[in-house]
């Protein structure tokens, strides 16, 4: 079943990418396969490593080990394509294909800035409620709130791609990113976009921007605490909160420069989109492991288990 309106005449896109130099592309293919990889092994080693050490059993290591699938899954919606036009040296992308990768390009960002707000939340209650932390954050309440944010990013991006579905496209069809995204798709329309752009302006970046906000206000409280009344693990807590923030910046800020402003095409738009496409999924396993301790003993415990098993063998 397509996607078109019956007055949207324009079949496919045509996506620029970085290059035309089929040379420069070899070499991009090489480099952004090698960070497609890293993002994959990275997470991968959190996932498995919350899921076979029972000391990880935790609140906080579960909610990052969900962060981690979306972080591969938000990865892999942009890089699968991009990485097979740098290669094949090819640059289209069919009208319901470019729908559907704006739909699961928000659905999983949206989903990992909730998952921020819930990590933010988890960090508030360990602090502020160290007695009743697990009361409260029990098995019911975690799955929930991964839930939660599962649906947050499907009815964001539901309310993009509904907006745009009601937009005209008879004219140009040429794309100046190595990927679908509202801005530059919905510049193509040949009808008024006002009401579009106002819309997703307000779903995008007011959004991004309000919750960035509170955000760095709530870790602002939440160190505050840390500093003038946590004694035992405080070194702990504060480590973990600010791998937490330097994630948080990764995500929300190249996201607000791109959204919070009329869908106006920038040069420097393709330079902020590899950054938090492909550079921020491969930089948050290496914070949150760097900056963790307890993690890292884990994956050492982990590592040389599995030699002493095959050793055995």
């Amino acid at each position: 079943m397509a996607l078109k309106k019956n007055n949207t005449t324009v079949t496919e896109f045509i996506l620029l990418g970085f290059s035309q130099s089929a040379k420069i592309q070899s070499i991009l293919f090489f480099i952004f396969l090698s960070m497609y990889i890293l993002t994959w092994i990275g997470n991968l080693i959190i996932i498995i490593t919350v899921i076979y050490t029972p000391v990880l059993h935790t609140p906080m290591y579960f909610f990052l080990a969900n962060l981690a699938v979306i972080d591969i899954s938000d990865c892999s919606v942009t890089a699968l394509k991009m990485l097979w036009d740098l290669i094949s040296h090819t640059n289209s992308i069919s009208f319901n294909w470019c729908i559907a990768q704006m739909f699961f390009f928000h659905c999983t960002g949206g989903a990992a800035v909730f998952f921020l707000v819930v990590m933010a939340v988890d960090r508030y209650i360990a602090i502020y409620r160290p007695l009743r932390y697990l009361l409260i954050m029990n098995q019911g309440v975690c799955i929930g709130l991964v839930s939660g944010a599962w649906l947050g990013g499907f009815a964001h991006s539901m309310v993009q791609v509904v907006v745009i579905l009601q937009l005209s496209f008879c004219g140009p069809n040429i794309i100046d990113n190595f990927y679908c995204d509202v801005p530059q798709v919905v510049k193509l329309s040949c009808t008024n976009t006002y009401v579009a752009e106002l819309l997703m302006a307000c779903n995008s970046g007011l959004l991004l921007t309000l919750i960035f906000c509170i955000l760095l206000v709530s870790y602002a409280v939440i160190l505050l605490k840390i500093r003038m009344h946590v004694t035992e693990g405080k070194n702990k807590a504060l480590s973990t909160c600010s791998a937490q923030i330097i994630v948080m910046s990764l995500h929300f800020v190249p996201a607000m420069f791109i959204y919070d402003r009329p869908f106006w095409v920038s040069p420097i738009d393709k330079i902020t989109s590899v950054l938090y496409t492909a550079i921020t999924p491969v930089l948050n396993p290496i914070i949150f492991t760097l900056r963790n301790t307890e993690m890292n003993n884990s994956i050492r415990k982990l590592i040389e288990k599995i030699k002493l098993s095959k050793s055995k063998q």
